[in-house]
């Protein structure tokens, strides 16, 4: 992705909350990759990791450290749901697995 390309968000309901996750999921990547290889860094290698599952993840990790109105298992729930649709029942299992460690962690 181009980071000066600019986003275009369509008419949704939830437009204002995608825009800001999409966003502040961009604007916090390094912060986002730190905090995943601080806390895991012998459970998985973002180098080597799916770039679908990564980015899914990636977003998952803003909500969690950011949407302190959401609850982490709220957060959990609708991105293992949303990952249903572009990830191989594996990779889901293996990306419910990480989001629950990482959940402890970040929100005790």
């Amino acid at each position: 992705m181009n980071p000066d390309e600019k986003i275009l968000y369509p008419k949704n309901q939830y437009k204002k909350y995608i825009k800001d996750v999409v966003s502040g999921t961009l604007e916090r990547t390094e912060l986002i990759e730190e905090t995943i290889i601080k806390h895991l860094e012998n459970d998985i290698n973002l180098k080597k990791t799916d770039k679908l599952l990564k980015i899914i993840l990636f977003s998952a990790v803003f909500e969690l450290l950011f949407k302190h109105n959401t609850p982490k298992n709220v957060i959990i729930s609708e991105y293992i749901k949303a990952s249903e649709f572009f990830l191989e029942k594996a990779q889901i299992s293996y990306l419910n697995a990480i989001l629950d460690k990482l959940s402890k962690l970040i929100r005790n």
